[in-house]
């Protein structure tokens, strides 16, 4: 007999960088995270991933019901998208149009199609307070598909443009990344930036989803709404902590369903 869950159980999206490969190389153990997230943040060609493997991911990914979604980033594949780039308005809405489309081709191969969008790295970063480069991100998402939501930190100029703009907007919040007192994540490079233990991974995400706080760096506690769940994938461990992470949520009553589904 199939259990249905509750009608108020908490609802709550696993996501993970995926496909940030390049020709040969492989940065994470793609197969394993995709038989654990919910959500697919597929790497668009920009800051990693090439025709090759947005396809293979994309395949995978619609086999188990995975919602595939655009990562969308900077034109930066020497730093991996995470060095800001002063790009003109113009240019960067163009390149979030080229990047959801060149994922999306792949995604209908596959029998789907392109959910959601979330900026990458050092985008993602710029446009929590970056209004200009923010308003350009959401221009490039509603000229492609004014039905996508974009994942986003709560607070972000994103979102809230995205919501000016009548986009659907998914709240994120990190379960193995420090959070720094003003909401922000603590910068990479920094002690306390990423965390490996699987088990105060997982609590730190249970609390996000349950009780909507995280402790920041300073030990003071910070209010933020969660809609999805991010760990990412080139975090040492990455499938251990998402497999704690997602067996603690479950033993918890919360039900782990994708962005869009």
């Amino acid at each position: 007999m199939t259990h249905l869950p509750a009608p108020d159980a908490r609802r709550i999206d696993l996501n993970a960088d995926l496909g940030e490969g390049f020709g040969p190389w492989a940065l994470a153990d793609d197969d394993a995270l995709l038989r654990l997230v919910t959500s697919a943040n597929v790497a668009c060609g920009f800051h990693a991933g090439d025709p090759m493997i947005m396809r293979a991911t994309t395949s995978v990914a619609v086999e188990r019901g995975v919602s595939i979604g655009a990562h969308v980033a900077y034109r930066d594949l020497a730093g991996f998208g995470r060095r800001f780039l002063a790009v003109t308005p113009a240019e960067l809405t163009a390149d979030v149009v080229y990047q959801i489309g060149a994922l999306d081709a792949f995604a209908r191969l596959a029998g789907d199609r392109v959910r959601y969008v979330k900026p990458h790295g050092a985008l993602y970063n710029a446009i929590v307070r970056h209004v200009e480069q923010a308003r350009a991100v959401v221009d490039g998402v509603v000229a492609y598909d004014a039905t996508l939501p974009i994942v986003g930190m709560s607070g972000s100029a994103v979102l809230r443009l995205a919501r000016e703009a009548g986009l659907p907007v998914v709240h994120e919040v990190f379960a193995d990344r420090g959070y720094a007192p003003d909401g922000s994540l603590v910068p990479r490079g920094t002690p306390g930036a990423v965390l490996h233990d699987p088990v105060e991974v997982a609590d730190r995400a249970l609390r996000l989803v349950t009780e909507g706080v995280v402790v920041a760096s300073d030990g003071s506690e910070i209010a933020v709404e969660a809609d999805s769940v991010c760990v990412h994938s080139d975090t040492p461990g990455a499938v251990a902590l998402l497999t704690e992470v997602r067996r603690a949520l479950e033993a918890s009553g919360v039900v782990v369903q994708a962005i869009g589904r």
